[in-house]
């Protein structure tokens, strides 16, 4: 026979008091301050890589622009500097403030020669910069275009 007092605790069969449940009170606080940093780190790698993937397009297109404007039948055709300026316009319309390097090869060649157009840029990781990339937190995203002159 168990003989209960107040709040819950009982007297076993030697007399000595045990608790009928333990006390769990702070246990969710504790599971929730370990867990927190690796939401974080994952919450924040989701938008830094989102971000990344965005100026690897803008790169890209920004490349492709340039290509199709300097391959289309003109005369004159265009040269390295007016190709440079179309990417650079497309990169300022896009909202991409980043600086750039654009290079051309084979502007203003004949009919089927190939024109090659490539841009890169250093992204900086901003938030997690140890966890991604070298030390500097720097990766080099790049896209080159090549198409044949019209």
């Amino acid at each position: 026979m168990r003989r209960w007092t107040k709040k819950g605790t009982r007297l076993g069969p030697t007399g000595l008091i045990r608790r009928g449940t333990c006390d769990e009170r702070g246990v969710a606080a504790v599971e929730f301050a370990l867990i927190l940093p690796l939401l974080l780190i994952l919450m924040f790698g989701i938008v830094e890589f989102g971000l990344a993937w965005y100026s690897k397009q803008v790169v890209t297109n920004a490349s492709r622009e340039g290509a199709r404007a300097g391959i289309v039948w003109q005369e004159p055709k265009m040269s390295d500097s007016e190709i440079t300026a179309v990417v650079q316009n497309y990169l300022t319309q896009s909202g991409f403030t980043q600086p750039v390097t654009v290079t051309v090869t084979g502007a203003g060649g004949p009919s089927g020669d190939p024109l090659s157009v490539r841009v890169s840029h250093n992204y900086q990781f901003n938030v997690l910069p140890g966890f991604v990339a070298s030390v500097t937190g720097q990766v080099t995203i790049q896209s080159t275009t090549v198409m044949r002159h019209e």
